[in-house]
């Protein structure tokens, strides 16, 4: 749902609206606070509701310990989703990269104790996500309540931030439908290896694969024209040495997440179909931002929903459980539909006229 601060606040900012910005991403904070207390209670009963989809119960008592214990964080996610794309539509990079840095220097040794020092095992992990969240939380609030850098978009406390929760939703509520729908399509490709046999080893290797895996605003339609050929470029870029690093390390690659012999092999099976999934999500993770950028989230959703589950997902079922491929062809399907997700996004881009896109959001 921050999401769309992508378009109102990128817009906003491109269009000199500076004290917007800063508006805008307040009423998502409060908003998105607010989304979250339903959530919670979700989390708190996910080991029931995960019982009650027909998962193995001794996985879902312990998903559902880890989501109970997981849901501070999830305020704390709440709060610094808007707290990024602030700076972001800035290009304020820099105090991103050093809360980031700071948080993660943090938050290896407090998992590590927590995890194998302090008796919590696993809930610890969740424990330490939730601290090490907060405290990139807190460097961020400061650097924006301190720093030279935001004086411009620093907006003050007013009413203003509940009368924008009405738009922020307008763009929210797509934006999360067209993220959500392609987001879950991967998370049910877990949900079914739950039921397949040996879920313990299914479930773990999806786990681990689904893991891996301003001009506008300111009136400049050339900028956002080039802005987008360089985003492919660096995208393909970065794409081909993350999918070559994975596939070069695919016999060893399993013992980041699990030290089981049988799921280190069976992600060195997978380690092709991850790599052509790295490909493909960088190439539309762009052409979805653009989508996002230009306010087409409900074209976006469209997209989604056509590309997995009603071609995607009916593939994965396919080959995952009538013809036996498991959790391999449950990949294959998901792979199928994000393939043609990206076709389609492309298509929709490239016949973008930009000058009436400048023309349209200017207006």
């Amino acid at each position: 749902m921050a999401s769309a601060l992508e378009t109102i606040s990128g817009q906003a900012f491109g269009a000199q609206q500076y004290e917007k910005v800063g508006t805008q991403t307040y009423t998502a904070i409060f908003s998105l606070v607010i989304v979250c207390i339903p959530l919670s209670i979700l989390w708190i009963y996910m080991g029931n509701v995960l019982e009650f989809v027909g998962q193995d119960p001794q996985i879902s008592q312990e998903a559902g310990k880890f989501t109970m214990w997981l849901v501070p964080a999830l305020f704390g996610y709440a709060t610094l989703q808007p707290l990024i794309r602030y700076y972001q539509m800035q290009s304020l990079i820099l105090p991103m990269l050093i809360s980031s840095c700071f948080t993660l220097c943090f938050h290896v040794p407090v998992c590590w104790a927590l995890v194998f020092k302090s008796g919590l095992h696993n809930l610890g992990g969740a424990v330490a996500i939730g601290l090490s969240m907060w405290l990139n939380v807190t460097i961020l609030t400061l650097y924006m309540i301190f720093s030279p850098s935001c004086a411009k978009t620093r907006a003050p406390f007013s009413m203003k931030i509940f009368q924008g929760i009405t738009e922020f939703f307008r763009f929210a509520v797509p934006s999360a439908v067209m993220i959500c729908l392609e987001w879950w399509s991967f998370e049910l490709l877990i949900l079914l290896s739950g039921i397949l046999p040996n879920p313990q080893l299914e479930t773990s290797v999806l786990s681990v694969c689904t893991r891996i895996s301003n001009q506008l605003g300111a009136g400049k339609p050339e900028g956002a024209r080039l802005s987008l050929i360089a985003l492919m470029l660096l995208a393909a870029i970065d794409a081909i040495v993350i999918s070559a690093s994975v596939f070069a390390s695919r016999n060893v690659f399993g013992y980041i997440f699990s030290n089981e012999k049988e799921v280190v092999d069976y992600v060195t099976i997978m380690a092709p179909l991850v790599c052509l999934s790295i490909i493909i999500d960088s190439i539309q993770g762009v052409l979805s931002g653009v989508a996002r950028g230009c306010g087409w989230q409900h074209i976006g959703a469209y997209v989604n929903l056509g590309a997995f589950y009603l071609f995607g997902i009916p593939i994965a079922a396919s080959l995952g459980f009538w013809l036996n491929l498991r959790g391999k062809g449950l990949w294959i399907g998901i792979l199928c539909g994000a393939t043609l997700q990206m076709i389609m996004l492309s298509i929709i881009t490239s016949c973008t006229n930009w000058e009436k896109q400048v023309f349209w959001i200017i207006l």
